[in-house]
């Protein structure tokens, strides 16, 4: 399993989109967050994180998406992530993720509970 992360990052309608790739560890959610941070500061405040190609989210990576999903809900946004794996998925409920944040099976409708 890769320990790196990559992402694609797609913006429209006042969404962006994260196409996420590998692991989410320390360093992948760091990256994660960076790359939010830069389209909160250009004025974007709803998130899709799209976790099709992503298959294991580590303690530090989750702490670091539950930052990402804090400063968006303050600033009035929302973050939805889809195509999770079950094991994800299982793993975003206990951890309290899905008490913030939204988990849909398909883009198309976190893409419409964002707005689009």
């Amino acid at each position: 399993m890769s320990e790196t992360l990559e992402l694609e990052v797609k913006s429209e309608s006042g969404i962006s989109t994260l196409i996420v790739k590998g692991y989410i560890n320390n360093l992948g959610g760091e990256r994660i967050a960076e790359v939010c941070d830069e389209h909160i500061g250009a004025g974007t405040h709803n998130f899709i994180l799209d976790l099709e190609n992503c298959r294991i989210v580590n303690s530090i990576g989750i702490s670091i998406l539950i930052e990402v999903i804090e400063r968006v809900k303050e600033l009035g946004g929302k973050v939805a992530f889809c195509n999770a794996s079950p094991t994800i998925a299982k793993t975003f409920r206990i951890m309290g993720l899905l008490q913030t944040a939204e988990l849909h099976e398909a883009y198309a409708d976190a893409q419409q509970s964002l707005g689009a």
